[in-house]
Formats: structure tokens, C-alpha cells, sequence
């Protein structure tokens, strides 16, 4: 690999050597990339193309997406091996190994699987085609709500960016703005699939600083992303804003939580801990005390290592991040009870970087207010729970496990409108599969159904 990776725009005629460049850091500081950035008028002229192409046919677009996944996971792509691509990832982002190795693979395995995810989404007695012998009678179609889609990338995990490749299975034609903290994933898979047989004119890779970003916002039919640009437009019905997960474990009185710790532990420290989907709140009927002081003391033994190292498993950040991360878990602790506090969250590798060591701490109310602090590594509060008013502290969570023996109270979960997800019984808090919605379906978002008939 060389020494310092180029990543050029990757535009409707191919790929495009910007005169603006940025550096893109390791972990330690060393600059492991130049990125080019694409001014307005740029994007304008992307989006324009996008929006002249039609799209390819469904199996044709299937089999381009499904080749892509496989070139991603098992090909040289744009001039790096699945290593060293995979390699540079875990440097930048701080993720370990083992985390982009099996998000490498969950690509793939999501690219060839693409019309099963599409079709769980797709109303039952909707068709997918106007084509289809039932519109004769008159039937609901299914029917793209717009042509061209925006994914403003924020996340450093890798896995975040198969989702939108259901936008490319319906017939979007796609720009991905990269996270410039971690662009090589979006950059690989645009590649990927370009290498694949779908056109400069279907999918595009821009990077761009704010003002070109809000005009890709601005010029896309619909967008989707969790940046800053995003954030600044959202609400508004063209987009979908990526919202913090605040995952959640809800342990009753009559399960004994010491039969499940392995699945609490797991829920929280899974991936480094680093996703929305990881457990961010533990919530016990009764004493929560000996429960923190049990997750805190497996948290503990978790091993300290750089991220490209095979027994890492918590998350690398340069130094002075890592730092500031910890200031802001002092502020934010307040009077809670520190079982693993913030004074040994940074544990520095020497080398300008730092692993992200958990954090257990436990609150004395279900409503207090650190139990909507979200961060980057496996950062958990564990609070007491009871009855009377309970589903208001499990409110706004992206995934709920509960250990229960309630149907009563699962019900009520089941129709409470904030919680995304629900878990019953031993299933980790980031549990899921093909076809299984994370903020319900993006496909829900992308698509609509309109009433044909013909004769």
C-alpha cells in the first residue's frame, strides 16, 4: 500500500482529480490520505447526470449489486486489497480489526441478499411492477417516491454503508457525500460497484465541504445521513435524519439478571461498543447496585490493545479526542455512582493515540438525566426500574431487549410509538438479519404505493 492513499472524486465521467485537497488521519495523527473535494458546481453536474440516467433493470441491477459485494469483500478495488483496505479503516477510525473484517463480510453477504431485503419492506398485496397481469383489475403499485438520493455518511463504522444499496436495488440513482474521517468504505463500494457494470451515471462518490454539501442535499429527490448538513435541513420530508440509538435493556423482577449477564455484556461491548445499536442504558427492577458492580467487573478484564491488533476489542482514539471524551463523561456523571468512572476511561497506547477503556455508572432514578448520554465506546449507566412509570424512561430507544415474563408489559411496548425495536428474552440489543428493519424500513422512506388499473 502506498504511503499516502489517494481518493479521487469519483464523478459521472469517472474519476476526478480535485485541486482542493484534505488529509485524512490515522488514529496516531500520520496522514494516511488526500482527499479531494468537488466544489458546486460539480455536484450540479453529477446530480444532473444522475438524474438523465434510467435505471437498469431489476435482475440486471441485482446481479451488478450482488457482483459489487463480492469484488468489495474479495477483490483489489481502486488499487487496495481487502486488507489493506480494511487495514487503513481500522486506522482511521479506530475500530478493531476483527469489527471491519466482519463488516467486510456483512456487505457481501447483504449485497447478494438485496431483493430478499427489498421485498420484506414492499406491502403485502402491493406489486412491483405496473406490468404485473393484476393491474388489469386494479392494484396498489409500488413506485419510487423520487429518482435521485443523497447519503450524507456520518457514521466511522463501516457496515452503515450497505443500507443504502436498497436505494440502488429499487432504481435510485445514488451520491454518497463520505465521512472525511473514514472515506475509503463509501470510495471501495462505489468502486466496487462500478467495476460491477453500473454506470458513472447511477453512482457517485463527492466529497465536499459544507456548501457543496448542502447543494447535493438541496439537488437529490431524497437524502439520508446523520452530518451536519442533515442535521441543519432536518426536519423536512425529503429527509431522513439518522437519530442517536439509545439502546436499551430492561431487566423485570422476575428474571434474575445474573442468567443474562453474558447477553448485557455483550450488548454493550459488542463492535467496541462504538454503534447506536450497542446498550447504552441497563435497567433493573429492584437494587441496581449489584448489577453494575457485575458488569463493571467483566467490562474491566476487556484487553487494551492499537486496533489493527487481532485481540483488540475496544476503540482507538487519537489522544487529545480521547481526552476531551473524558472531560465531557466527568461533566456529564454528575453524583452518579462510579463503578468504572471517567478517571480510567483513557488508557494512552504511547503513540498519540488511546484505547477507550468502559464506563459503569450507576443512577439513582430511571429518569435521571445521564441515561440520554450516548458515546463512542462502551459507556453504560444502570439505573433502578419500577412499574409506576416505567415506559416513560424507556422511551426514544432504538433497540429494546427486554427479560421478561410479562405479556402485559411487552405489550405496551410493543405499542409504544418512540421505541424502534423490541428484543425479548436473550437476544443482544444489535441483533439483526435480512429483511429486519433498524429505524423501520429505508425502503418505507424510498418508496410509496399508487393505485394503477388498465385495460
Amino acid at each position: 500500500m502506498a504511503d499516502v492513499i489517494r481518493l479521487p472524486a469519483l464523478g459521472p465521467r469517472g474519476a476526478y482529480e480535485s485541486g482542493t485537497q484534505i488529509a485524512v488521519h490515522d488514529v496516531s495523527g500520520n496522514r494516511v490520505a488526500e482527499l479531494g473535494l468537488v466544489p458546486t458546481a460539480f455536484v450540479a453536474r453529477a446530480l444532473s447526470s444522475l438524474r438523465k440516467a434510467s435505471p437498469l433493470p431489476l435482475d440486471e441491477r441485482l446481479g451488478a449489486i450482488a457482483e459489487a459485494g463480492e469484488l468489495f469483500a474479495t477483490s483489489t478495488v481502486a488499487g487496495l486489497s481487502p486488507g489493506e483496505y480494511e487495514h487503513a479503516v481500522c486506522r482511521v477510525s479506530g475500530l478493531p480489526i476483527s469489527v471491519i473484517r466482519a463488516a467486510t463480510a456483512a456487505t457481501a453477504h447483504r449485497a447478494l441478499h438485496l431483493r430478499r431485503a427489498v421485498d420484506a419492506a414492499r406491502p403485502k398485496d402491493a406489486v412491483p411492477s405496473w406490468r404485473d397481469p393484476l393491474t388489469r383489475f386494479g392494484r396498489a403499485v409500488w413506485a419510487r417516491k423520487g429518482e435521485v438520493f443523497a447519503v450524507h455518511a456520518s457514521g466511522l463504522h463501516p457496515g452503515g454503508h450497505s443500507l443504502w444499496l436498497e436505494a440502488l436495488a429499487l432504481g435510485y440513482r445514488v451520491a454518497v457525500r463520505p465521512n472525511p474521517r473514514e472515506p475509503f468504505t463509501a470510495h471501495r463500494l462505489v468502486a466496487a460497484l462500478r467495476m460491477a457494470g453500473l454506470g458513472a451515471d447511477h453512482v457517485v462518490w463527492l466529497p465536499t465541504e459544507h456548501e457543496a454539501g448542502s447543494a447535493l442535499l438541496h439537488g437529490a429527490d431524497l437524502a439520508y445521513g446523520g452530518d451536519d448538513v442533515i442535521r441543519r435541513f432536518s426536519p423536512s420530508s425529503k429527509i431522513l435524519a439518522q437519530e442517536p440509538g439509545r439502546s436499551k435493556i430492561l431487566v423485570t423482577a422476575d428474571h434474575d439478571w445474573r442468567e443474562h449477564l453474558d447477553t448485557i455484556v455483550d450488548s454493550v461491548s459488542h463492535h467496541g461498543g462504538a454503534g447506536c445499536v450497542n446498550a447504552t442504558a441497563v435497567f433493573v427492577e429492584g437494587d441496581a447496585g449489584p448489577l453494575a458492580s457485575a458488569l463493571a467487573e467483566r467490562l474491566t478484564a476487556l484487553p487494551s490493545a492499537r486496533p489493527e491488533d487481532d485481540t483488540a476489542v475496544l476503540p482507538v482514539q487519537a489522544t487529545r479526542s480521547a481526552r476531551a471524551l473524558e472531560k465531557f463523561l466527568q461533566v456529564k456523571a454528575g453524583n452518579a455512582k462510579p463503578w468504572l468512572g471517567a478517571q480510567q476511561v483513557v488508557d494512552d497506547l504511547g503513540d498519540g493515540s488511546a484505547v477507550l477503556r468502559p464506563a459503569v455508572h450507576e443512577v439513582d432514578r430511571p429518569d435521571a438525566p445521564q441515561l440520554d448520554v450516548e458515546l463512542p465506546f462502551p459507556c453504560v449507566w444502570v439505573a433502578p426500574w419500577s412499574r409506576r412509570g416505567g415506559r416513560a424512561a424507556l422511551r426514544d430507544t432504538l433497540t429494546l431487549t427486554v427479560l421478561t415474563g410479562d405479556d402485559e408489559l411487552f405489550d405496551d411496548l410493543v405499542g409504544e410509538p418512540t421505541i424502534a425495536n423490541l428484543h425479548r428474552g436473550d437476544w443482544p440489543t444489535y441483533w439483526t438479519d435480512i429483511g429486519l428493519p433498524h429505524e423501520d424500513h429505508l425502503v418505507s422512506f424510498l418508496m410509496r404505493c399508487k393505485t394503477v388499473i388498465r385495460s
